[in-house]
Formats: structure tokens, sequence, C-alpha cells
């Protein structure tokens, strides 16, 4: 099975990752893990402050910081696993990540918005379930 595990650095991706080391656990062939997080594009005003250099380690260091938790969990159950950063928006990189890779599985936390809230501003994790051709399980 191939799990792709999107993370933002958050206490709920945290609960995500907890979530993929059990399932990896239980499978009878050892799970193929991408642990994913995808870094929102800057605006164009702000990379031409930060520079090229400095939007790079901008970058570099929001993916340092959003996969070190679920880097710890992975690594401390014993399993193998591809970290991965982009620089997109993440609704769209998880899709195509999903899609070139014949991913099996898309998990990954959910801020736990109410559901009219999540409707009216476009919930990453509501996107990918919208446009993901394999299942999705949000964790919370």
């Amino acid at each position: 099975m191939k799990i792709l595990l999107a993370v933002d650095g958050s206490e709920n991706s945290t609960r995500a990752a907890n979530f993929v080391a059990k399932l990896a656990k239980s499978l009878a062939t050892p799970a193929q893990i991408i642990l994913l997080h995808a870094d929102v594009p800057l605006l164009a005003g702000v990379k031409e402050a930060l520079g090229t250099q400095g939007t790079l380690d901008y970058h570099a260091d929001n993916s340092r910081y959003a996969l070190k938790d679920a880097r710890a969990v992975l690594g401390d159950a014993g399993l193998e696993f591809e970290a991965r950063a982009v620089v997109e928006d993440a609704d769209k990189a998880i899709v195509e990540i999903a899609a070139n890779d014949a991913v099996d599985l898309v998990v990954m936390g959910s801020r736990g918005r109410s559901a009219l809230r999540g409707f009216l501003l476009g919930s990453t994790a509501t996107k990918v379930i919208a446009q993901a051709g394999v299942p999705v399980t949000v964790v919370r």
C-alpha cells in the first residue's frame, strides 16, 4: 500500500502521522509512505523583497518545521518514508502527487472547522476529497 501523508506542522498533522504509523504497522507488507509538506507560494512582492536565497530559505524553514513531528512519529515507529517539500497550494500538490505516484490512500489532518465554515472557505481537506481519485482519510 502506498500512503501519502500530507502535513502542515499542526497537532492534527501529528495525529495523522500517528494514524499512518498504526495503519502501516498493521499491514502484512511494508507500506510505502510519502510524507509531504506543501508550502504556499509567496506573493511576488514578498519574493522580491526576500530575494532568491531568502525565498528558498523561507520555504526550507517552513518545511523543516512542518515535517519535524511527523518525521519523528514515523521514525519512532521504525517506518521508512520519503519526505518531500514542494512550493504549491496544498490541495493541488496533494492531488497531483496522489495521481502521479499511484497512491492508494491520502491521509491528512483537519483543523476541524464547522461544515458551513469549511464549505464557505473551501478547506484544503474538502478540496482534496473532491478532487482526489483515491480514498482520503481526514484525521481530527
